[in-house]
């Protein structure tokens, strides 16, 4: 069994930052992702709101640039998914689908999954028109019309990178007014191909084999080819529920040091209680919780 200071389960920009902090404070550190390193933010054709790029940054850009900044102070990262997480004596114990690791303190940045609406058409026609990921499936949809289903940054980033490739992009959203940055708001508003309905929700995705349409609880039918569904987030916690008691929502409650209510477990991102849900504000939770769990370790 591998032995680390730090492991850090999740790759996003959260993990990330912890494991370029816990790196540069010394530590040997393992950041563990399952999927994409970066998560969804590597999707993202244009980041306006991080601090340091006045002229905005691609996703995939600014994530390579913070993983090259993690690696170079000697975080190990690794493809692996962690499986459970348990506590012996003043250690922690991570089974993996390869090893088994110990840590002094264990970082959980694990984010969270995309939202389903759980309505007729969704899981039948789900990677028959129905995406999740504009970058990923957005060109197969080239000079076809599309639906963007939600209102908030996610939901933006998707049309703003549609209107590129389809005919016509048409955002739904159930409040009168999106949720968005008044940034996204205003680049979307200013393209002709992005068309708005506010104060509605989707009740059936309509299509034989693939989509052909969206029905709304207005009893309207919008022709689409695809539908790309935005509206947030589940927190994935698993790997906590038998070592802490998650709220309601499913998020970890901590302190203001992002530890929870075992000591040397941390957890930071989407996966905690009263999250921002911003790029700046989780990448300052891997910050905290990397010198926190330093503290931990160090005063041991």
């Amino acid at each position: 069994m591998e032995q680390y200071d730090i492991v850090i389960v999740g790759g996003g920009m959260a993990g990330l930052s912890a494991a370029l902090y816990a790196g540069w404070l010394g530590h040997k550190v393992l950041l563990a992702e399952r999927q994409m390193f970066g998560g969804q933010i590597v999707n993202a054709d244009q980041i306006e709101n991080y601090p340091g790029f006045s002229e905005g940054i691609l996703g995939a850009d600014l994530v390579s640039q913070l993983r090259t900044q993690a690696l170079k102070f000697g975080a190990k990262m690794q493809y692996l998914e962690i499986t459970s997480i348990e506590k012996h004596h003043e250690a922690f114990v991570l089974e993996s689908n390869e090893d088994t690791y110990g840590a002094q303190s264990v970082i959980v940045a694990t984010g969270g999954n995309p939202r389903h609406l759980g309505i007729k058409g969704e899981a039948e026609l789900e990677g028959l028109g129905v995406s999740r990921c504009a970058t990923c499936d957005g060109a197969f949809f080239a000079d076809k019309p599309v639906v963007v289903l939600g209102g908030g940054d996610t939901a933006l980033d998707e049309a703003l990178f549609l209107a590129g490739i389809a005919s016509k992009v048409t955002i739904i959203h159930q409040t009168e007014q999106p949720t968005a940055s008044a940034a996204l708001v205003k680049r979307a508003t200013g393209i002709d191909k992005i068309e708005w309905i506010t104060s509605a929700s989707a009740t059936e995705i309509v299509g034989s084999g693939s989509v052909e349409a969206v029905r709304l609880n207005n009893d309207t039918q919008i022709v689409s080819a695809a539908v790309f569904i935005a509206i947030g987030f589940e927190p994935e916690t698993a790997l906590l529920t038998s070592l802490i008691e998650i709220d309601p929502m499913g998020h970890a409650p901590v302190d203001l040091h992002m530890q929870t209510s075992m000591p040397g477990l941390f957890a930071i991102g989407s996966a905690r209680q009263g999250s921002a849900g911003q790029i700046s504000s989780v990448t300052g939770d891997g910050v905290t919780a990397a010198i926190f769990s330093h503290r931990y370790i160090s005063t041991k």
